[in-house]
């Protein structure tokens, strides 16, 4: 009890000074609905008392995508139960409402504070709790608690930095641990990993990862038709490793001069400065917004084709800033290069191009995503360091064989560990079993 309250005197203290600068940041047009909806006051006019509801959590894009899969089950399984799904980020929130079934409402997370969590249950009145990939709210889930209403983890992970950090405040952690009902863990590493921390080896399930549920969307953006081919795609890019593609590309460009690059930042806040990186090469390249027939995409020569002349395509530098695309992308990739795995951050997503058959390319940091090793294991992957990037991309790039070779072997990876949504469906089905009888 006291050590919930030195946590909500702290979150409370913390709320004060960073309210302002976090309303400020958002655009607008959704200030308001945000502002309302973090402090519990939510417009369900539109949205009939169910029998049912089950609240879903994801905190961010990742999550939200990995959580489709199980939201489209629900609603095919479950029609008359309402779904609700909240998130954190306001990119989290766009993709949410792009991605998620329809009738399913998409909220804000509220701030983890008891007199706004009250208000928000009694609003909401879920029957089950589902948070995505371990985000542990501690009032939210003592809340939960304290009205019988059940709390799942699904899809469960701890990464290293994480459990370094629980670890420290076990004495704390294991009173939230006991607010949770289940823990379905993506693998036996992080299962024997929130068991250290306090959770009862009878409330622990190992069902796999949702990602191997996800598919991206088979509708690839229209634009990818220009593309000057071989492309490589540097997908979920963080800062510094824009540097390290880039100069490889300029150097690859001499022996493939109709060479393309895609560049995803992971954050939306870091486009323009991406854009100002690429600016300073003189290479030309073109944001994925602005693209129209006078972008540099295009070739300024002109082909004959028939009895008309059209654009040729043009090799540069692209920057996808349109969030929640680059899963379909990568259809249109010949190499595929995964972001956040040159620093010191542990990695992105690496399923994605994956599906679609494609080689992928890793560096020393996929510690977020443990089963990189077996893609490495089996000649699915490839991992290197930014010393050698340049020379393995070479390597993919003068071997067509290579690289259908690789990419054939990360898709079957793919298809062989799907089913943990499946998986998860048999938990919830008991839960929810439960508060009907």
């Amino acid at each position: 009890m006291i050590l919930r309250l030195i946590y909500s005197f702290l979150y409370s203290i913390a709320l004060f000074f960073i309210l302002p600068f976090q309303y400020k940041k958002r655009p607008k047009d959704i200030r308001e609905r945000w502002l309302k909806e973090k402090f519990g006051f939510f417009n369900y006019s539109l949205v009939p008392r169910p029998s049912s509801l089950i609240w879903i959590h994801a905190v961010s894009v990742g999550e939200v995508i990995a959580s489709v899969p199980l939201l489209e089950k629900l609603k095919v399984r479950y029609p008359s139960v309402s779904l609700v799904l909240s998130t954190i980020t306001d990119t989290g929130q766009k993709v949410a409402i792009e991605k998620a079934p329809e009738g399913t409402k998409v909220i804000y997370l509220p701030f983890d504070l008891n007199f706004i969590l009250k208000r928000t249950l009694k609003d909401i009145q879920p029957n089950l709790f589902i948070t995505i990939e371990t985000e542990l709210w501690p009032n939210l889930l003592m809340a939960l608690k304290k009205r019988k209403i059940p709390a799942i983890v699904m899809n469960g992970r701890i990464s290293d930095d994480s459990f370094k950090g629980y670890k420290r405040i076990k004495f704390f952690m294991q009173s939230i641990i006991d607010c949770v009902d289940l823990f379905c863990m993506q693998d036996s590493v992080y299962a024997g990993r929130i068991n250290e921390l306090g959770a009862r080896k009878d409330k622990i399930k190992v069902i796999g990862s949702f990602k191997f549920d996800t598919a991206p969307s088979l509708n690839v953006p229209e634009w990818t038709e220009l593309l000057s081919h071989p492309v490589i795609i540097a997908g979920s890019t963080h800062r510094g490793e824009e540097d390290l593609i880039i100069s490889s590309y300029i150097e690859l460009r001499k022996d493939f001069p109709y060479l393309t690059l895609i560049i995803a930042p992971r954050h939306p806040e870091r486009f323009r400065e991406v854009e100002e990186l690429v600016k300073t090469t003189g290479l030309p390249y073109v944001r994925r917004s602005q693209l129209s027939s006078d972008s540099p995409i295009h070739s300024p020569r002109r082909v004959a084709r028939g009895d008309r002349f059209t654009h040729s395509p043009f090799p540069c530098i692209v920057i996808l800033d349109a969030v929640g695309e680059l899963a379909s992308v990568y259809s249109v990739s010949d190499v595929a290069v995964i972001g956040g795995s040159f620093i010191a951050h542990g990695g992105q997503n690496l399923l994605e191009p994956a599906f679609w058959s494609k080689p992928i390319i890793c560096g020393p940091h996929m510690e977020n995503f443990p089963f990189a090793k077996e893609f490495y294991e089996k000649r699915a992957a490839i991992e290197t360091d930014e010393l050698n990037l340049f020379d393995r991309l070479k390597e993919l790039l003068n071997s067509p064989e290579k690289r259908k070779a690789f990419g054939e072997r990360a898709r079957k990876i793919y298809d062989e560990k799907a089913g943990a949504v499946e998986k998860a469906m048999k938990e919830i089905e008991r839960f929810l079993e439960e508060k009907t009888e």
